[in-house]
């Protein structure tokens, strides 16, 4: 085991609550939490004081007092370029919530800023450390699908008017975005990353039942440069709790569907050839977390500790964080033309991270 990881925040949100509850509690091997920052400074107090530890209204003066060897930028989404820009200039490593940024241009800089000042950068996916997804990933890597057919990620939450009202950003096109760009951001991940590159993107959306600017319900078709197809179904305008965040793959071999509301249930799991030890597959790989961000997020530092101290490759860096952003990038802007769109684009009227 290596040193301990000392961790900082920024931004004392709703997401800050997961993180510092892991990192306040020791509930990280390797890693404390040491310190936290917000422009508000009573959510910034009142952080910093359950967990017994100095709180900040500016992270500069936060790195400087505190030199952290990790900061988590935890502020809203269309902040965290700025924020990760600035923050590299320390030479810390920097973990950002999902999405990475709002603009591929944004996403791009932050990238650069974090290679020039020799920090990495860590996006959060925490869904890919879910114990049914791992399972399905290692199915995926051992071919056992064969040809893949179609992937299908439902995300199915209850988020009304008095969430958005709660932060001014949220649904917003400049800071947030709608279902696609917040919630669904991990499903969308995790299709991408078990059936690869998109080779194009067909989607509507509509904002039924609340009053935001970006959309609470979505519909997407996908397809992939292996030849399957893809649908994303996306809303926060399930009534009147949260349903469902489950992903489906099948293949010519096999068929697997993970269910939950945080994809963490392990459904169906049939394959041509099942060996002996895969009775209790679906037992062995189902977990029942307490809330939709589920358990990946423990799995998740723990996974940046042991890449830092040992110097292990990660899992999501700010490149592969990038390849999802640009997936919802072209999401957006096929809603916003109406027409397919092909991947490896340049945005033109996507109106996500613009006023």
């Amino acid at each position: 085991m290596g040193k301990k990881l000392r961790i900082a925040l920024t931004g004392c949100g709703r997401i800050a609550q997961r993180h510092s509850e892991l990192l306040g509690k020791s509930l990280i091997a390797g890693a404390e939490l040491v310190a936290v920052s917000d422009i508000n400074r009573e959510k910034a107090e009142d952080c910093g004081k359950k967990y017994a530890v100095p709180y900040y209204e500016d992270f500069n003066v936060m790195m400087e007092k505190e030199k952290p060897d990790v900061v988590s930028v935890l502020t809203p989404s269309g902040l965290h370029a700025e924020h990760v820009i600035a923050l590299s200039k320390y030479g810390k490593h920097i973990i950002v919530e999902k999405p990475m940024a709002l603009t591929l241009n944004d996403a791009d800089n932050m990238i650069r800023a974090c290679d020039l000042n020799g920090c990495r950068l860590f996006v959060v996916k925490q869904n890919r450390f879910n114990l049914p997804v791992v399972k399905l990933r290692e199915a995926m890597d051992s071919s056992r699908f064969g040809k893949i057919v179609l992937g299908t990620v439902r995300v199915r939450w209850c988020r009304p008017q008095k969430y958005y009202d709660a932060d001014a950003w949220r649904g917003t096109w400049a800071l947030d975005g709608g279902v696609l760009s917040n919630q669904a951001s991990h499903h969308i991940d995790l299709l991408e990353w078990m059936l690869g590159d998109v080779e194009s993107v067909f989607a509507k959306s509509t904002t039924a039942l609340v009053n935001i600017e970006a959309e609470d319900t979505a519909v997407v078709v996908l397809k992939f440069v292996s030849g399957a197809l893809g649908i994303i179904e996306a809303t926060t305008a399930t009534r009147p709790k949260d349903l469902e965040g489950s992903i489906s793959i099948l293949g010519e071999k096999g068929s697997v569907v993970i269910e939950g509301f945080a994809v963490n249930e392990l459904k169906t799991w049939n394959f041509t050839q099942m060996p002996p030890d895969e009775n209790d597959v679906i037992k062995k790989y189902s977990v029942n977390p307490p809330d939709v961000y589920g358990f990946g997020h423990k799995a998740y530092y723990e996974h940046v500790v042991d890449c830092i101290n040992n110097n292990r490759h990660q899992l999501v860096d700010g490149l592969e964080g990038r390849k999802s952003l640009e997936l919802i990038s072209a999401i957006y802007e096929s809603i916003e033309t109406g027409k397919e769109v092909f991947l490896r684009f340049k945005p033109s009227k996507c109106k996500l991270g613009h006023k």
